[in-house]
Protein backbone atom coordinates (compact mmCIF):
# COMPACT_ATOMS: atom_id res chain seq x y z
CA UNK A 1 0.00 0.00 0.00
CA UNK A 2 1.38 3.39 -1.03
CA UNK A 3 2.31 5.64 1.87
CA UNK A 4 0.62 9.01 1.83
CA UNK A 5 2.56 12.09 2.74
CA UNK A 6 0.80 14.84 4.66
CA UNK A 7 1.61 18.52 4.86
CA UNK A 8 -0.15 21.29 6.74
CA UNK A 9 -0.18 25.05 6.34
CA UNK A 10 -1.07 27.15 9.38
CA UNK A 11 -2.32 30.70 8.91
CA UNK A 12 -2.99 33.12 11.77
CA UNK A 13 -6.50 34.37 11.14
CA UNK A 14 -6.53 38.14 10.47
CA UNK A 15 -3.19 38.29 12.25
CA UNK A 16 -2.55 41.97 12.93
CA UNK A 17 -6.17 42.73 13.86
CA UNK A 18 -6.48 39.59 15.99
CA UNK A 19 -3.28 40.50 17.84
CA UNK A 20 -4.62 43.99 18.59
CA UNK A 21 -7.90 42.53 19.86
CA UNK A 22 -6.17 39.99 22.09
CA UNK A 23 -3.83 42.65 23.49
CA UNK A 24 -6.91 44.67 24.47
CA UNK A 25 -8.65 41.65 26.00
CA UNK A 26 -11.27 41.65 23.21
CA UNK A 27 -12.70 38.83 21.10
CA UNK A 28 -11.58 39.23 17.45
CA UNK A 29 -14.79 37.53 16.30
CA UNK A 30 -17.08 40.10 17.95
CA UNK A 31 -14.95 43.26 17.77
CA UNK A 32 -14.95 45.80 14.91
CA UNK A 33 -11.22 46.60 14.78
CA UNK A 34 -9.05 47.95 11.97
CA UNK A 35 -5.26 48.15 11.91
CA UNK A 36 -4.21 51.30 10.09
CA UNK A 37 -2.07 54.36 10.69
CA UNK A 38 -4.54 57.13 11.47
CA UNK A 39 -1.72 59.71 11.54
CA UNK A 40 -1.46 59.35 7.76
CA UNK A 41 -3.85 60.46 5.02
CA UNK A 42 -7.22 58.82 4.30
CA UNK A 43 -5.59 57.08 1.33
CA UNK A 44 -3.32 55.02 3.60
CA UNK A 45 -3.62 51.25 3.41
CA UNK A 46 -5.59 49.21 5.94
CA UNK A 47 -3.24 46.42 7.07
CA UNK A 48 -5.85 44.13 8.60
CA UNK A 49 -9.47 43.97 9.77
CA UNK A 50 -10.85 41.72 12.48
CA UNK A 51 -12.68 38.47 11.60
CA UNK A 52 -15.87 40.20 12.77
CA UNK A 53 -15.50 42.86 10.08
CA UNK A 54 -14.53 40.26 7.46
CA UNK A 55 -17.78 38.44 8.15
CA UNK A 56 -19.59 41.73 7.44
CA UNK A 57 -17.91 41.87 4.03
CA UNK A 58 -15.20 44.43 4.82
CA UNK A 59 -12.12 43.59 2.68
CA UNK A 60 -8.94 42.83 4.59
CA UNK A 61 -6.93 45.21 2.38
CA UNK A 62 -8.36 48.54 1.29
CA UNK A 63 -7.82 52.27 1.75
CA UNK A 64 -8.96 53.80 5.01
CA UNK A 65 -11.29 56.10 3.09
CA UNK A 66 -13.08 53.03 1.68
CA UNK A 67 -14.02 51.59 5.08
CA UNK A 68 -17.76 51.54 5.82
CA UNK A 69 -18.93 54.54 7.85
CA UNK A 70 -21.98 52.89 9.42
CA UNK A 71 -20.29 50.44 11.81
CA UNK A 72 -20.63 51.61 15.44
CA UNK A 73 -17.76 51.52 17.95
CA UNK A 74 -15.09 50.98 15.30
CA UNK A 75 -11.62 50.67 16.84
CA UNK A 76 -8.64 52.02 14.90
CA UNK A 77 -5.37 50.42 16.04
CA UNK A 78 -1.99 51.82 15.08
CA UNK A 79 0.37 49.16 13.65
CA UNK A 80 2.94 47.67 16.05
CA UNK A 81 5.20 45.78 13.66
CA UNK A 82 7.88 44.96 16.21
CA UNK A 83 5.32 43.22 18.42
CA UNK A 84 3.86 41.37 15.43
CA UNK A 85 7.29 40.02 14.50
CA UNK A 86 7.96 38.86 18.07
CA UNK A 87 4.58 37.12 18.35
CA UNK A 88 5.13 35.44 14.98
CA UNK A 89 8.41 34.05 16.30
CA UNK A 90 6.59 32.79 19.39
CA UNK A 91 4.05 30.93 17.24
CA UNK A 92 6.86 29.28 15.27
CA UNK A 93 8.53 28.30 18.56
CA UNK A 94 5.31 26.50 19.51
CA UNK A 95 5.42 24.61 16.20
CA UNK A 96 8.95 23.55 17.17
CA UNK A 97 7.53 21.96 20.31
CA UNK A 98 5.89 19.42 17.99
CA UNK A 99 8.20 19.04 14.96
CA UNK A 100 11.84 19.51 13.97
CA UNK A 101 13.13 22.71 12.40
CA UNK A 102 13.88 20.94 9.09
CA UNK A 103 10.18 20.15 8.70
CA UNK A 104 8.99 23.76 8.98
CA UNK A 105 8.96 26.32 6.20
CA UNK A 106 8.06 29.83 7.40
CA UNK A 107 6.24 31.28 4.40
CA UNK A 108 5.39 34.70 5.83
CA UNK A 109 4.93 36.50 9.13
CA UNK A 110 1.56 34.77 9.66
CA UNK A 111 1.86 31.56 7.65
CA UNK A 112 3.99 28.40 7.91
CA UNK A 113 4.12 24.96 6.27
CA UNK A 114 4.80 21.82 8.31
CA UNK A 115 5.68 18.33 7.07
CA UNK A 116 3.48 16.09 9.21
CA UNK A 117 4.29 12.55 8.01
CA UNK A 118 7.30 11.75 10.27
CA UNK A 119 5.32 12.69 13.39
CA UNK A 120 2.05 10.81 12.93
CA UNK A 121 3.46 7.57 14.35
CA UNK A 122 5.30 9.44 17.07
CA UNK A 123 2.12 11.07 18.35
CA UNK A 124 -0.11 8.13 17.34
CA UNK A 125 -2.73 10.32 15.73
CA UNK A 126 -4.16 11.36 12.38
CA UNK A 127 -3.05 14.51 10.51
CA UNK A 128 -6.21 16.33 11.60
CA UNK A 129 -5.73 15.32 15.24
CA UNK A 130 -2.10 16.48 15.27
CA UNK A 131 -2.99 19.81 13.69
CA UNK A 132 -5.80 20.28 16.19
CA UNK A 133 -3.29 19.78 19.03
CA UNK A 134 -0.95 22.38 17.51
CA UNK A 135 -3.79 24.86 17.02
CA UNK A 136 -4.99 24.35 20.58
CA UNK A 137 -1.57 25.03 22.10
CA UNK A 138 -1.09 28.18 19.99
CA UNK A 139 -4.48 29.47 21.11
CA UNK A 140 -3.83 28.67 24.76
CA UNK A 141 -0.45 30.46 24.77
CA UNK A 142 -1.21 33.41 22.48
CA UNK A 143 -4.98 33.79 22.16
CA UNK A 144 -4.61 33.63 18.37
CA UNK A 145 -6.77 31.43 16.13
CA UNK A 146 -5.08 29.47 13.35
CA UNK A 147 -6.65 28.18 10.17
CA UNK A 148 -5.16 24.94 8.86
CA UNK A 149 -5.14 23.30 5.46
CA UNK A 150 -3.90 19.71 5.19
CA UNK A 151 -2.98 17.91 1.98
CA UNK A 152 -0.80 15.25 0.39
CA UNK A 153 1.48 18.04 -0.87
CA UNK A 154 2.31 21.60 0.15
CA UNK A 155 0.23 22.86 -2.77
CA UNK A 156 -2.86 20.87 -1.80
CA UNK A 157 -2.49 21.98 1.82
CA UNK A 158 -2.33 25.63 0.78
CA UNK A 159 -5.37 25.41 -1.49
CA UNK A 160 -7.31 23.51 1.19
CA UNK A 161 -6.57 26.35 3.60
CA UNK A 162 -7.43 29.15 1.17
CA UNK A 163 -10.59 27.61 -0.27
CA UNK A 164 -12.10 25.75 2.68
CA UNK A 165 -10.36 25.95 6.06
CA UNK A 166 -10.59 29.74 6.37
CA UNK A 167 -14.38 29.50 5.99
CA UNK A 168 -14.84 26.23 7.88
CA UNK A 169 -15.73 27.48 11.35
CA UNK A 170 -17.81 24.37 12.09
CA UNK A 171 -14.68 22.21 11.81
CA UNK A 172 -12.46 24.57 13.85
CA UNK A 173 -11.06 26.14 10.66
CA UNK A 174 -9.45 22.86 9.54
CA UNK A 175 -9.77 21.27 6.09
CA UNK A 176 -8.04 18.25 4.58
CA UNK A 177 -7.79 17.67 0.82
CA UNK A 178 -6.42 14.34 -0.37
CA UNK A 179 -5.85 12.84 -3.81
CA UNK A 180 -9.42 11.56 -3.81
CA UNK A 181 -10.68 15.16 -3.54
CA UNK A 182 -8.91 16.52 -6.60
CA UNK A 183 -11.85 16.01 -8.98
CA UNK A 184 -14.51 17.31 -6.58
CA UNK A 185 -12.68 20.13 -4.82
CA UNK A 186 -9.67 21.25 -6.86
CA UNK A 187 -10.89 20.99 -10.45
CA UNK A 188 -14.06 23.09 -10.06
CA UNK A 189 -12.09 26.18 -8.96
CA UNK A 190 -12.61 29.19 -11.23
CA UNK A 191 -11.59 31.84 -12.11
CA UNK A 192 -8.01 30.66 -12.23
CA UNK A 193 -6.74 33.64 -10.23
CA UNK A 194 -8.37 32.06 -7.16
CA UNK A 195 -5.77 29.31 -7.32
CA UNK A 196 -2.56 29.84 -5.35
CA UNK A 197 0.26 30.82 -7.70
CA UNK A 198 -1.80 32.11 -10.63
CA UNK A 199 -1.74 35.89 -10.97
CA UNK A 200 -4.09 37.88 -13.19
CA UNK A 201 -1.49 38.01 -15.99
CA UNK A 202 -1.24 34.23 -16.18
CA UNK A 203 -5.01 33.92 -15.94
CA UNK A 204 -5.45 36.15 -18.99
CA UNK A 205 -2.95 34.15 -21.04
CA UNK A 206 -4.58 30.87 -20.01
CA UNK A 207 -8.04 32.24 -20.81
CA UNK A 208 -6.79 33.04 -24.31
CA UNK A 209 -6.09 29.31 -24.67
CA UNK A 210 -9.63 28.45 -23.62
CA UNK A 211 -8.57 27.49 -20.10
CA UNK A 212 -10.99 28.93 -17.55
CA UNK A 213 -11.07 26.43 -14.68
CA UNK A 214 -8.57 24.18 -12.92
CA UNK A 215 -10.28 21.25 -14.66
CA UNK A 216 -9.48 22.81 -18.04
CA UNK A 217 -5.87 23.31 -16.97
CA UNK A 218 -5.53 19.74 -15.67
CA UNK A 219 -6.74 18.32 -18.99
CA UNK A 220 -4.81 20.62 -21.34
CA UNK A 221 -1.88 19.36 -23.39
CA UNK A 222 1.10 19.44 -21.03
CA UNK A 223 3.65 19.79 -23.84
CA UNK A 224 1.91 22.89 -25.20
CA UNK A 225 1.86 24.47 -21.74
CA UNK A 226 5.60 23.82 -21.37
CA UNK A 227 6.25 25.27 -24.82
CA UNK A 228 4.28 28.43 -24.01
CA UNK A 229 5.20 28.93 -20.35
CA UNK A 230 8.45 27.00 -19.89
CA UNK A 231 9.05 25.51 -16.44
CA UNK A 232 6.00 27.40 -15.15
CA UNK A 233 3.84 25.56 -17.68
CA UNK A 234 4.82 22.19 -16.22
CA UNK A 235 4.24 23.46 -12.69
CA UNK A 236 0.78 24.77 -13.63
CA UNK A 237 -0.16 21.42 -15.15
CA UNK A 238 1.16 19.42 -12.20
CA UNK A 239 -0.52 21.63 -9.59
CA UNK A 240 -3.84 21.40 -11.43
CA UNK A 241 -3.54 17.64 -11.02
CA UNK A 242 -2.64 17.93 -7.34
CA UNK A 243 1.05 17.18 -7.95
CA UNK A 244 3.73 19.13 -6.07
CA UNK A 245 7.17 17.60 -5.68
CA UNK A 246 8.54 20.32 -3.41
CA UNK A 247 10.72 18.93 -0.64
CA UNK A 248 10.25 21.06 2.47
CA UNK A 249 13.66 19.94 3.76
CA UNK A 250 15.48 21.39 0.74
CA UNK A 251 15.84 25.00 1.82
CA UNK A 252 16.19 27.53 -1.01
CA UNK A 253 19.60 29.16 -1.18
CA UNK A 254 19.68 31.89 -3.85
CA UNK A 255 22.70 31.86 -6.16
CA UNK A 256 22.80 35.63 -6.62
CA UNK A 257 22.51 37.08 -3.12
CA UNK A 258 22.09 40.79 -2.54
CA UNK A 259 21.04 43.32 0.07
CA UNK A 260 18.33 45.82 -0.80
CA UNK A 261 16.44 48.73 0.68
CA UNK A 262 13.54 50.71 -0.73
CA UNK A 263 11.05 53.33 0.32
CA UNK A 264 7.95 55.05 -0.99
CA UNK A 265 8.21 58.74 -0.14
CA UNK A 266 5.32 60.43 1.66
CA UNK A 267 5.26 63.27 -0.88
CA UNK A 268 6.71 64.20 -4.25
CA UNK A 269 10.43 65.04 -3.92
CA UNK A 270 12.37 67.30 -6.23
CA UNK A 271 15.52 65.88 -7.81
CA UNK A 272 17.60 68.27 -5.64
CA UNK A 273 16.31 66.50 -2.51
CA UNK A 274 17.03 62.95 -3.67
CA UNK A 275 20.84 62.79 -3.05
CA UNK A 276 20.21 63.21 0.70
CA UNK A 277 17.72 60.31 0.68
CA UNK A 278 20.16 58.12 -1.22
CA UNK A 279 22.95 58.97 1.24
CA UNK A 280 20.75 58.03 4.21
CA UNK A 281 19.78 54.74 2.58
CA UNK A 282 23.44 53.97 1.85
CA UNK A 283 24.26 54.58 5.52
CA UNK A 284 21.65 52.03 6.59
CA UNK A 285 22.37 49.35 3.98
CA UNK A 286 26.15 49.63 4.35
CA UNK A 287 25.72 48.98 8.05
CA UNK A 288 24.09 45.65 7.13
CA UNK A 289 27.06 44.88 4.84
CA UNK A 290 29.48 45.28 7.71
CA UNK A 291 27.25 43.32 10.06
CA UNK A 292 27.59 40.28 7.80
CA UNK A 293 31.30 40.99 7.06
CA UNK A 294 30.65 41.48 3.34
CA UNK A 295 31.81 43.71 0.51
CA UNK A 296 29.80 44.71 -2.56
CA UNK A 297 31.09 45.30 -6.07
CA UNK A 298 27.76 45.80 -7.91
CA UNK A 299 25.35 48.54 -6.92
CA UNK A 300 21.85 49.18 -8.22
CA UNK A 301 19.61 52.25 -8.17
CA UNK A 302 15.93 52.40 -9.06
CA UNK A 303 13.87 55.58 -9.20
CA UNK A 304 10.12 55.84 -9.68
CA UNK A 305 8.63 59.20 -10.56
CA UNK A 306 5.44 60.57 -9.04
CA UNK A 307 2.30 58.43 -9.42
CA UNK A 308 0.27 61.57 -10.04
CA UNK A 309 -0.36 63.40 -13.28
CA UNK A 310 1.62 62.33 -16.35
CA UNK A 311 5.08 61.91 -14.89
CA UNK A 312 4.89 58.25 -13.86
CA UNK A 313 7.87 56.21 -14.98
CA UNK A 314 11.45 55.95 -13.86
CA UNK A 315 14.62 53.93 -14.33
CA UNK A 316 16.48 50.98 -12.89
CA UNK A 317 20.21 50.78 -13.51
CA UNK A 318 23.31 49.20 -12.01
CA UNK A 319 27.09 49.57 -12.30
CA UNK A 320 30.28 47.88 -11.18
CA UNK A 321 32.53 49.53 -8.61
CA UNK A 322 36.26 49.74 -9.21
CA UNK A 323 36.76 47.27 -6.35
CA UNK A 324 34.68 45.60 -3.63
CA UNK A 325 33.94 47.85 -0.66
CA UNK A 326 31.76 48.35 2.41
CA UNK A 327 32.55 52.07 2.79
CA UNK A 328 29.53 54.40 2.67
CA UNK A 329 31.18 57.18 0.68
CA UNK A 330 32.51 54.89 -2.07
CA UNK A 331 29.11 53.26 -2.53
CA UNK A 332 27.32 56.61 -2.45
CA UNK A 333 29.67 57.96 -5.13
CA UNK A 334 28.77 55.06 -7.43
CA UNK A 335 25.03 55.51 -6.88
CA UNK A 336 25.31 59.24 -7.56
CA UNK A 337 26.99 58.42 -10.86
CA UNK A 338 23.89 56.43 -11.82
CA UNK A 339 21.58 59.12 -10.47
CA UNK A 340 23.17 61.96 -12.43
CA UNK A 341 23.38 59.90 -15.62
CA UNK A 342 19.76 58.71 -15.75
CA UNK A 343 17.61 61.08 -13.70
CA UNK A 344 15.06 63.35 -15.40
CA UNK A 345 13.71 66.58 -13.99
CA UNK A 346 10.53 65.05 -12.62
CA UNK A 347 9.15 64.68 -9.10
CA UNK A 348 10.29 61.43 -7.43
CA UNK A 349 8.08 59.21 -5.25
CA UNK A 350 9.96 55.92 -4.85
CA UNK A 351 13.64 54.97 -4.39
CA UNK A 352 15.38 51.63 -4.16
CA UNK A 353 19.03 50.64 -3.79
CA UNK A 354 20.67 47.25 -3.68
CA UNK A 355 24.16 45.79 -3.32
CA UNK A 356 25.11 42.71 -5.32
CA UNK A 357 28.13 40.48 -6.03
CA UNK A 358 28.68 40.16 -2.31
CA UNK A 359 32.00 38.71 -1.20
CA UNK A 360 33.47 37.75 2.15
CA UNK A 361 35.49 40.50 3.77
CA UNK A 362 38.53 38.19 3.95
CA UNK A 363 38.74 37.89 0.18
CA UNK A 364 39.36 41.59 -0.57
CA UNK A 365 42.53 42.37 -2.49
CA UNK A 366 44.65 45.41 -1.69
CA UNK A 367 44.90 48.18 -4.30
CA UNK A 368 48.17 49.83 -5.31
CA UNK A 369 46.39 53.12 -5.99
CA UNK A 370 44.41 53.68 -2.79
CA UNK A 371 45.40 54.96 0.63
CA UNK A 372 44.80 51.75 2.56
CA UNK A 373 45.62 53.39 5.90
CA UNK A 374 42.86 55.97 5.39
CA UNK A 375 40.43 53.26 4.30
CA UNK A 376 41.22 51.27 7.41
CA UNK A 377 40.60 54.30 9.63
CA UNK A 378 37.29 55.04 7.83
CA UNK A 379 36.28 51.41 8.20
CA UNK A 380 37.03 51.38 11.94
CA UNK A 381 35.12 54.65 12.43
CA UNK A 382 32.08 53.15 10.71
CA UNK A 383 32.33 49.98 12.80
CA UNK A 384 32.32 52.14 15.94
CA UNK A 385 29.19 53.94 14.71
CA UNK A 386 27.58 50.59 13.88
CA UNK A 387 28.22 49.42 17.44
CA UNK A 388 26.60 52.57 18.86
CA UNK A 389 23.57 52.12 16.60
CA UNK A 390 23.23 48.48 17.60
CA UNK A 391 23.39 49.31 21.31
CA UNK A 392 21.41 52.55 21.49
CA UNK A 393 19.30 52.57 18.29
CA UNK A 394 19.73 53.93 14.78
CA UNK A 395 18.63 57.42 15.79
CA UNK A 396 21.21 57.69 18.59
CA UNK A 397 23.79 59.13 16.17
CA UNK A 398 22.68 60.64 12.85
CA UNK A 399 23.90 63.08 10.29
CA UNK A 400 22.93 66.69 10.98
CA UNK A 401 21.01 66.53 7.69
CA UNK A 402 18.55 64.20 9.48
CA UNK A 403 17.06 67.37 11.01
CA UNK A 404 16.13 68.75 7.60
CA UNK A 405 12.57 68.59 6.21
CA UNK A 406 13.70 66.36 3.33
CA UNK A 407 15.23 63.67 5.55
CA UNK A 408 13.37 60.39 6.08
CA UNK A 409 16.03 58.66 8.21
CA UNK A 410 14.49 59.16 11.66
CA UNK A 411 11.05 58.20 10.42
CA UNK A 412 12.31 55.01 8.73
CA UNK A 413 14.31 53.98 11.79
CA UNK A 414 11.06 53.94 13.73
CA UNK A 415 9.41 51.58 11.25
CA UNK A 416 9.44 47.95 10.14
CA UNK A 417 8.41 47.28 6.57
CA UNK A 418 7.26 50.88 6.18
CA UNK A 419 4.95 50.69 9.22
CA UNK A 420 5.26 51.73 12.85
CA UNK A 421 7.32 49.46 15.05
Amino acid sequence: MERKDYYAVFDIKAYYASFECVERGLDPFTTPLVVTDTTRKESTIVLSVSPYLKDLGVPSRCRRRDLPKNIPNMIYALPQMEKYVKMSAKVVSIFLDFVGIDDIHVYSIDESFIYLTPYLKLYKCSPVELCRKIKKKVYEETGLTLTCGIGNSMFMAKVADDKEAKKNKDNDYIAIWEKEDIATKLWPIKPLSELWGIASGYQKRLNNLGIYSVYDLAHYDKDILIKLFGVMGEELYNNANGIDNTNIREKYDPVNKNLSLGQVLMRDYSIEEIPLIIKEMVDDLSQRLRKYHLYTSTIHLSIRYSFSATTEGGFSRQCQLMEPTDLNDEIYEGLMYLFKKYIKNKPVRQIGISFGNLTDIKSKQLSLFDDEDKKEKDHNTLLALDEIHQKFGDNSVTRTSALSKSSTAKLRHGQIGGHRK
